[in-house]
């Protein structure tokens, strides 16, 4: 059984000394989205500039520098490839944050909560065609090729979780075939755009694939925990989204298949009640039935297997922060 690892006490200051070697590159990739994403008209770049502040951890435009830099030289085209999936990454937030009706992400308001929902679809949608604009611009069609497969991929993840919120009966291969499309899809695209732009052959291309899947797996189950028993002030966004809208998660599966027919009742009763009611009863189950600690171990075992797939490369510090990562990805509190 594989040793869940405790958390860093401070999310800031952890995340900078796992960036550190790509910390330069990281702050010309900032400089970009805010070149990129200026807009004339002073309203929208309000609702724009608060829109890019919500993506936070810069997780994404990370893990392709560093999945860059452990191959090879970085080049412009990484930095340009950085800030087109941090703005595809912001734009599924925005549209999460509508589909979840969240109020806070960051700490601050969301965007549908400052201003509204149409504001909140058309921002998302800007980000979307911006950043497609902006991966055209490299003479490669390669990285069209692969963000729009990706981005088609995490659209249907959506597509079926939203499908499937309310289904009770939701399997757990389903549950994981949602969060590959829906989350660990970009992340394995992030890391394959930097492996392949640093020169990396067919193997390690697909090794650092692998590792960015792996790792948005290990990283939603992680979340999805963080749902059920995360606090507000920790994570600083809402939680109890999926309790509100009846999503099926890992550790909800896990308990509706462990406990006997009299309690699973109980426990479906509870599902379909108030989420404010809900949650603590819930949470008396998961914990006994330890669907709790079942989850975290499955979610360890996933950034196990992301680490896996670094042992063909050079030791490196990037190869040692991407290898870090996948333990922030499931110890982190917010």
């Amino acid at each position: 059984m594989s040793t869940v690892r405790q958390p860093p006490t401070d999310l800031q200051q952890a995340l900078a000394a796992l960036y550190q070697s790509v910390a330069g590159e990281l702050r010309r990739v900032d400089a970009r989205l805010a070149d990129e994403l200026h807009h004339d008209h002073a309203q929208a770049n309000e609702v724009i500039r608060h829109g890019i502040r919500l993506s936070g951890k810069r997780l994404r435009p990370a893990l392709l520098l560093l999945a860059g830099q452990a191959v090879g030289p970085l080049r412009d085209e990484h930095i340009t490839l950085a800030a087109v999936v941090e703005m595809i990454h912001t734009a599924t937030l925005v549209h999460d944050d509508v589909l979840d009706e969240a109020a806070i992400r960051r700490h601050v308001d969301t965007v549908n909560a400052r201003w509204n929902n149409e504001t909140s679809v058309l921002l998302g949608d800007f980000l979307f065609t911006h950043a497609f604009y902006l991966a055209s611009t490299l003479e490669s069609t390669y990285a069209c090729r692969t963000i729009g497969r990706a981005t088609n991929i995490v659209c249907d993840g959506e597509l079926r979780q939203t499908i499937t919120s309310g289904d009770v009966n939701l399997s757990e291969d389903d549950y994981l075939a949602i969060v590959e499309a829906k989350t660990a899809e970009l992340c394995a695209c992030c890391c394959e755009l930097g492996a392949y732009y640093a020169g990396g052959d067919e193997e390690t291309v697909a090794r650092l694939a692998s590792f960015g899947r792996n790792l948005g797996i290990a990283f939603q189950i992680a979340d999805d925990l963080l749902d059920l028993e995360g606090n507000e002030t920790n994570t600083g966004k809402s939680l109890g989204t999926d309790l509100a809208k009846r999503k099926m998660t890992l550790p909800l599966i896990h308990a509706r298949e462990n406990l006997d027919p009299r309690e699973r009742k109980n426990f479906l009763t509870a599902l379909v009640a108030d989420p404010a009611i809900a949650r603590e009863t819930l949470l008396n189950h998961l914990t006994r039935q330890g669907s709790l600690e079942y989850t975290r171990e499955q979610a360890q075992q996933y950034a196990d297997r992301a680490q896996a797939e670094l042992t063909l490369l050079a030791d490196t510090p990037a190869r040692d922060a991407l290898a870090a990562l996948a333990e922030f990805a499931i110890a982190r509190r917010g």
